[in-house]
Parts: structure tokens; sequence; C-alpha cells
């Protein structure tokens, strides 16, 4: 059965000589893989398309396996992106994982939303460190490992000051600081700077300036927070990493 599908080409697979299997993040079905006949080829009507990031309405071929796109047309092409590679190393990170963290056929219409907002920010040149940081928070929580923020992870204290714990998943308390005494020491600015971007809908952002060493900070924590919960390799994040440092 043909059907169209709008959604965010993810990943791109060389398959054979010359086809692609393409993995599409779309607002109604969730995320699924379709066979891209001949889209290795230079002069394949499908080549243009078939590319990482584009957002595109896609005539796909469904079944009972993998479905096959017959062709498409992009709606939104992510041209600076894809022109930029500090912009693409961003974009490639949240894309995988988006992949990584996401289930086959199991729709998130209000992930899509917060996706496909979070490239228009890339591509149009907001901060995309700021981006990164919020958009890994809400994977975090799709994912099963969010770190408590708004209280204790141990006693539910709701009252500054806190202490980030990797081992214990979240803030400590002053009463619970204790159970970590390597717990990363955060200020009340950063902590509530953290908190907004646990639950602040990325689809309703204005320009958010950020000090680059809290940027720093939050990005050393995220990274060793995921590191220890994620579970998930990901290869995008170590090109990212070392764009950081040149930066």
């Amino acid at each position: 059965m043909l059907q169209n599908v709008e959604g965010i080409i993810l990943r791109t697979q060389d398959y054979g000589e010359t086809h692609k299997i393409i993995t599409i993040f779309t607002e109604d079905r969730g995320k699924i893989a379709v066979m891209a006949r001949g889209a290795k080829k230079p002069k394949s009507r499908m080549a243009a398309i078939a590319q990482p990031f584009i957002y595109g309405s896609f005539l796909v071929q469904i079944g009972s396996g993998m479905g096959a796109m017959q062709q498409g047309e992009p709606l939104q092409s992510f041209r600076a992106i894809r022109e930029d590679i500090v912009k693409t190393a961003y974009a490639s990170y949240i894309a995988e994982m988006t992949d990584k963290l996401t289930d086959n056929n199991k729709p998130d219409p209000d992930l899509f939303r917060q996706l496909l907002q979070v490239l228009e920010w890339i591509n149009d040149g907001k901060d995309a460190d700021v981006l990164r940081i919020i958009y890994e928070l809400k994977m975090f929580r799709r994912g099963g490992f969010a770190p408590a923020v708004h209280q204790c992870v141990n006693c539910g204290n709701t009252e500054l000051p806190y202490k980030f714990s990797i081992p214990e998943g979240g803030m400590l308390c002053r009463r619970c600081m204790h159970l970590d005494p390597d717990a990363y020491v955060l200020s009340d600015k950063v902590i509530k700077l953290l908190q907004l971007f646990t639950s602040i809908d990325i689809t309703r952002i204005g320009n958010i300036s950020v000090k680059p060493e809290t940027k720093r900070l939050l990005n050393e924590l995220l990274d060793a927070y995921y590191e220890r919960y994620g579970g998930y390799f990901l290869k995008s994040k170590k090109f990212l990493s070392q764009l950081d440092k040149l930066q």
C-alpha cells in the first residue's frame, strides 16, 4: 500500500552497490526504515532526497517488512547545516541520539516537533550548544534515565543548595551530600538553569545567553551522566567532542 509520510531523515545506510536504507522519524508513525533503491547512483532521482537531516514528504510502499521509498520531496533541506561542519556535527549527534533512544513504529508527536525545531534553530544560527543540552535532557527522560533536578534524589527536599551526583542520579541536598563526596558543586544559578532546561519546550525558547564556562560545565556533567546511564555508544559524540576542544 502506497502512503505519503512526512518526516526527518535520521540516518542513511548503504545497502549493496546502489541502494540505501533510510531511517525516517515521522510525527504519526514514529521511526520507520525504508529501502531507497538506486539512491547511491549520482543520477538517481532519489540521491538528492536520501540525505540526513532532510525534512521531507515521502511516498512509501508499506508492507509487512521494510517499506520501500518510491519518491520524495524536500520540505526543508537545512542547507545551512550541511554546509557548516560545526552545525553538521551538532545535528548528527542529535539525530543519532534520537535514533538510538526511540523505538521503531512508536509515535511521539511531541518529540518530533522538538527535533524539527532544534534543527531549524541550528540551521538559523542559534546557540547549538544550548540546544544540545536541552535536547539531551529531553532524550534522557524518554530513555527512562533522566536525572532528578527539581528535588533531592534521596530525600525529596526541594530547598537549595544542591550538589549533582552522577552515581546517585541527580541532586543531593545539604543533608544528603555525604552520600557522594565527589558530587559536582553547582551554583544556585546553574542549578536553576539546569531545572529550566529540563522543563522548557524547545519550540517556545527565545535567545538564551549562557556563559561559555557554564556550557562547558553542563556538557561535562551530562556527558558523564550519559556515559553511566545511556547504554548506547554514539559515534557522532566523539567527533562533536573533538570540535568542542578545537573551539
